[in-house]
């Protein structure tokens, strides 16, 4: 089997668990994708719902090239009240040539619901800690305050709102406006009109900058919209646990659908009374937030970085295609995931 992909730095020569092996090519746009076809080759996509589309409506119109399309991370938001009749329709007609689904979460409710992405065609894998190996991680659960951090789809309205139920000193990085919007926050105050107790950290958009809110944060929020589909503040979440931070959620996938073991405290999402709630147990219960912390930084600890998470991903595409060239059925991808103890 060969994999081509705009994974960064994806292993060239490669040898999965169930013992297919096999080689990688990059590969950036369609036409360099293509240059890459027929059978026995697997087209998989990161991260970029543009390309996966295009390589969908080649496959639709030319399903003789044989390649096997796989979308990782696939990011995909629900539709706007606003978007065209023929718009939705038409992605969710491409979205089934896509053969294979990798996602960072479990609860697909909502991509089957929209998208009619479900669990018959998709796989789960764990996602990796961006800064592994780059920084000491020795867990340090005390801090200052309590720090809402990220931007995908957070839903900062109701953490202020919450923090007005509560004495404790809180903290957010310096907001950039066009990446909240960009990134689909809810952030409708001034910065004149942030409740008393919470103040503004300077970042500058570096790594460094990340590390040292997190450093000083008793625990760490991750407020996420209702309307999220996918696992919003993965990246945040497994960070911060590697820094040993107790990290508060909002139920929905990519919390307790990946966190099954008290890695992570949640609340229902957009309640501000809840998070509140919360916030104020982990505060004062010094024994839940340490264990807490510590279920985190341990999950993390076994995630690993780029080159876990790429086994994980190698594993994960040659099980599955090897099912299907097999012709055992595209449910077993899925149980076996649900088998599986990550």
């Amino acid at each position: 089997m060969r994999i081509v992909t705009n994974f960064a730095r994806f292993p060239a020569r490669w040898k999965a668990a169930p013992g297919l092996e096999g080689t990688s090519v990059p590969a950036a746009g369609v036409g360099q994708f293509l240059r890459h076809r027929g059978r026995g080759t697997v087209w998989l996509v990161n991260c970029d719902p543009g390309l996966t589309l295009r390589l969908a409506a080649v496959k639709a119109g030319a399903p003789w090239i044989g390649s096997r399309l796989v979308a990782a991370d696939l990011v995909l938001r629900a539709p706007r009240p606003g978007m065209s009749r023929m718009a939705h329709p038409l992605r969710r007609l491409l979205l089934s040539k896509v053969d294979h689904f990798v996602h960072y979460f479990r609860d697909l409710t909502g991509y089957t619901r929209e998208f009619g992405v479900s669990a018959e065609r998709s796989s789960f894998v764990p996602f990796k800690v961006n800064l592994h190996g780059r920084f000491a991680m020795a867990p340090d659960s005390e801090g200052e305050y309590i720090l809402c951090l990220g931007r995908s789809m957070r839903d900062f309205d109701t953490f202020f709102d919450a923090m007005e139920q509560l004495p404790y000193p809180a903290a957010i990085t310096r907001p950039a406006p066009d990446l909240m919007r960009q990134h689909g926050a809810r952030f409708t105050r001034g910065l004149d009109a942030l409740p008393s107790n919470v103040r503004i950290l300077e970042d500058d958009g570096s790594d460094e900058a990340m590390v040292r809110a997190v450093r000083g944060a008793k625990m760490v929020v991750l407020p996420i919209l209702k309307t999220s589909l996918v696992a919003s503040g993965i990246s945040t979440c497994l960070n911060a646990m590697s820094l040993g931070k107790c990290i508060i959620g909002s139920e929905g996938p990519g919390m307790l659908d990946v966190f099954e073991n008290g890695e992570v405290l949640a609340a229902p999402p957009e309640n501000a009374p809840a998070l509140a709630a919360v916030m104020r147990r982990a505060w004062e219960d010094e024994e839940l937030r340490k264990r807490t912390a510590m279920a985190g930084y341990q999950y993390a600890q076994q995630q690993g970085g780029e080159a876990e998470l790429y086994r994980r991903l190698i594993d994960q595409v040659a099980y599955w295609y090897g099912r299907d060239e097999s012709g055992e059925g595209k449910t077993s991808v899925h149980e076996r995931n649900e088998k599986q103890a990550f």
